[in-house]
Parts: C-alpha cells; sequence; structure tokens
C-alpha cells in the first residue's frame, strides 16, 4: 500500500478526497486525513475502507512528525504560511510533498536538500496557481517548437458566482478565502510591461484601471492587475515579450463599486479600531466620514464619494445593509478590513444550492515566419454546490492527480518546483480534461496591448 496524508480537510478539498479515494483500491492507496478537528476530516472520508482520519495540530511537533514519517508522500492544504515546518519534516523523513500554494523564500531554501535526497515537492499545483501555469506553458512551448517569438501575455483568473445563482447587484459571492478578497491589492503597487514600458500601479488607483474581456457563452468581465506580473518574465522565459501582465477577474461593474471602499479606508487591516464590538455598522461607516451637525451618514457617504442618489453605486451600497444602526460589529478590537469582511459575508456567502465559477483567460501573442499572431485561451468550470465546487475541482483535482503521478513515478524530477515542464502539464492537463476542465482557443488579428481595454 502506498501511504498519502492531507493535512487539512477545509472546503477547498472535496474533489481531492473523492478523486483518491475513487482511486484507492486501484491505485493501492491509504489516505489518512489530519485536521485539527477530526470530525472534519471523519466527514471528509465517510466510512471509506481504505482511508482514516486522526487529529493533526500542525503546531504540535510530535503530532505532526509522528503522522509525516508514517507515510510516503503528503498533501499540505494548509494555509501558505503554515507549510514550511510539514516541508521540513518531509526533508527530515524523505517524503514527497504537494501543496497549491506559492512558493516562498523559505520553501526555496529547501529545493538543494529535496534534490539530494530526490525528493519531488510540487507547489503551486491549483488553479492560480496551478492550471493557469500548466495551459499556459502548454501553448507557449507549443509556439516556440514551432519556431516562434512570444511578445504578448496576458494571463487572467477569477473565481466567482456562476449566472444562475448570480442573484446580486455586485454579481459576486466568495468562493474562496473572504480575506484575501478584502485585502486584495495591498502591500505594493501592481507591477507589469506594456508595450516595451515598465507599469506601476498603486493601491488606490487599482481598481480604477481594469481591462475588459469577453468570454464566449459568458458575456463581458473586467480584470485589475495583480501585484506583481513581472516575476513571471523569468519563469516563464519571457524576457523579451514586450507585454506581460496577470490579473484578476471580476464581471464588470465591480471594480469601480468596490474602489468606494478603498477610497474611504475600510479595507485598511493596518491598525485596530476602538469598541468594535459593540459599533454597528451604521456606525462603522460614520467612522470614516466627516463631522456633520445636521447630515446624515447616507448624505454624508453620497457627498464623499460623489454619488447621486441615482446611481447604481448607491443601490449596490444599501443592498449590503451597511447603514443599519441595529446590527452590531460583534468583533474585539478589529481591523476595518476584519469589520467589512464580517459585513460582506451576511451578503455574499454561497447558498447550500448556490453555484460557483471559474473563468480563465489567457492571451499569447508571437511572432512567426514574420507575421504577428495572436491567440485567445478561454475556460469555464461550474460548481455543483456549495460542496463541490468549482473553486474544488480546480484546486483539488491538479493536487491529487500531480500526487498520484508522483507516486506512480510519472513524475519524478527532485526538487522545490511549480508545474511548468512537460513532465508535469502534459499528463496533467490530458486527465483534467476527463474531467471537464478544458481550454477553448480562439486565434485573432495580433493588436499588441489595446489600449481600449483599458477604462479610465
Amino acid at each position: 500500500m502506498r501511504k498519502i496524508l492531507i493535512i487539512g480537510a477545509g472546503k477547498s478539498t472535496s474533489y481531492l478526497m473523492s478523486y483518491l479515494l475513487d482511486h484507492a483500491e486501484k491505485e493501492q492507496l491509504e489516505i489518512t486525513v489530519g485536521d485539527l478537528y477530526v470530525a472534519n476530516a471523519q466527514k471528509a472520508i465517510g466510512n471509506h475502507k481504505h482511508a482514516k482520519a486522526i487529529t493533526l495540530d500542525v503546531f504540535n511537533k510530535k503530532n505532526r512528525q509522528e503522522a509525516i514519517d508514517q507515510v510516503d508522500l503528503v498533501i499540505s492544504m494548509l494555509p501558505a504560511r503554515y507549510h514550511i515546518e510539514v516541508a521540513k519534516d518531509c526533508i527530515t523523513f524523505g517524503k514527497h510533498m504537494v501543496t497549491a500554494s506559492y512558493v516562498s523564500q523559505e520553501m526555496e531554501s529547501l529545493n538543494q536538500s529535496a534534490i539530494n535526497k530526490g525528493l519531488v515537492f510540487m507547489n503551486e499545483i491549483g488553479v492560480d496557481p496551478g492550471i493557469d501555469h500548466m495551459s499556459a506553458m502548454q501553448v507557449i512551448d507549443r509556439i516556440r517548437d514551432k519556431g516562434g517569438k512570444m511578445l504578448l501575455f496576458e494571463s487572467f483568473t477569477g473565481g466567482l458566482v456562476a449566472p444562475e445563482s448570480d442573484n446580486n447587484l455586485w454579481n459576486y459571492k466568495f468562493t474562496w478565502n473572504p480575506r484575501n478578497v478584502v485585502v486584495a491589492g495591498q502591500g505594493g503597487v501592481a507591477e507589469f510591461i506594456q508595450e516595451g514600458q515598465y507599469k506601476y500601479i498603486p493601491y488606490n488607483k487599482l481598481f480604477r484601471r481594469t481591462e475588459f474581456l469577453e468570454v464566449d457563452g459568458y458575456g463581458r468581465f473586467e480584470a485589475y492587475a495583480n501585484r506583481n506580473s513581472l516575476k513571471y518574465r523569468s519563469i516563464y522565459k519571457l524576457e523579451d515579450a514586450l507585454t506581460l501582465y496577470r490579473g484578476t477577474m471580476r464581471r464588470v461593474g465591480f471594480s469601480k463599486a468596490w474602489n468606494m471602499f478603498v477610497q474611504l479606508g475600510m479595507t485598511d487591516d493596518s491598525y485596530t479600531m476602538e469598541d468594535t464590538m459593540d459599533m454597528s455598522y451604521r456606525e462603522f461607516v460614520n467612522s470614516f466620514l466627516p463631522y456633520s451637525p445636521s447630515d446624515s451618514v447616507e448624505l454624508k457617504m453620497r457627498h464623499s464619494l460623489k454619488i447621486d442618489q441615482d446611481d447604481i453605486m448607491w443601490d449596490k451600497l444599501l443592498e449590503l445593509d451597511l447603514f443599519n444602526d441595529k446590527k452590531k460589529i460583534g468583533l474585539k478590537s478589529a481591523t476595518p478590513a476584519q469589520i467589512l469582511q464580517k459585513i460582506l459575508m451576511e451578503k455574499w456567502s454561497l447558498a447550500p444550492d448556490d453555484k460557483d465559477m471559474i473563468v480563465m483567460y489567457h492571451k499569447f501573442g508571437f511572432e512567426l515566419d514574420g507575421k504577428k499572431h495572436q491567440i485567445d485561451s478561454t475556460m469555464v468550470a461550474l460548481g455543483q454546490d456549495q460542496t463541490y465546487t468549482a473553486m474544488s475541482k480546480t484546486v483539488g483535482l491538479p493536487v491529487a492527480i500531480a500526487a498520484l503521478k508522483i507516486l506512480n513515478k510519472e513524475i519524478t524530477t527532485p526538487g522545490v518546483q511549480i508545474p511548468i515542464t512537460k513532465e508535469v502539464y502534459e499528463p496533467i492537463l490530458k486527465e483534467l480534461e476527463e474531467h471537464g476542465i478544458t481550454f477553448k482557443e480562439t486565434e485573432r488579428k495580433y493588436l499588441g496591448y489595446n489600449p481600449d481595454g483599458v477604462s479610465a
């Protein structure tokens, strides 16, 4: 029996568990799921004869090491900051490791140790990062194999609500960690290169610089820039590309509305507010507005943001119940970002039968035989329900497939890595197609970076 330890049984593990359990008999797998709350682990595996649930506290060194020492491969579904101790134990005990998270400097520092022990440490093998890497490199390598020269690469991903469950004015619901949505874009400037010129967008301008995208059958979207696109020049070997831009997709209008919170300071996570336990929603809003002995909170809000009463932006704010003077924040010493997250979760959490949607959009501009070409590649994945979500599918399936291929010695190159080589991406993308995760390619006239696609 080959033994796999999965650490963490959160929302993103439903398809991961299902895939491994479905393959357990044929592949002779013994799966252990460890979670701080053993009930979560037990729920994830049911009564499957090839799986067991254990209590696993990642901060308890003895508990963690005992679990890791008994298996052949570890899948860490923990928050990214907790991977490193697991990774060090995998080095100590000689175990392969798979995560969906970005490679941290601490993880990268283990590369030589992993190579010396012949261990595969596969990271960034979820959806974004993950499927984006694999699907992009597949096309880029194909272009290069034909003798083409890359000129432009743009890549966008969005975790959104499916059209049939899209029933609020923001056209958005939380399908992943809500905190990541609230603090998106903070901690630096967005950096990219556009037609050979370096561009920088500070946080206070980020949500008013959007590119528009059309996805066949799903309509129009917008995208705002991710924090650092430039690091992908070396990762994808695109040092000579004139344009390199990565962004996050939303429905058109979301970014303009979200910018209201940014301008008021409600997304700030750098300080705590006073008396937040008993603060009302209305008092929270008023905290960011000028004092007036006569004007209402609503009037001050409209004046501060220059919103007319018949503007859809105002309706979006009203829909969130922001001006309610009865509802209490109920959080002790909370930051503005934490409070805003709490308010939004009341309105934007998926209902039990809601469906989510993952949308990915790549643009490849290249020169071949003296002519310029462009390929646009899109992928849409729809969730089934609140448990079997598109997010869980596109994160969990690549993780599970990679883990099995490492055990089966189909992926053998050792070291800390991401899925950008043919050895990794070709078999995984092929299997993902069997699960309905497919890309549609369209050839277009090459226009370079289109300035008409960028709003004010």
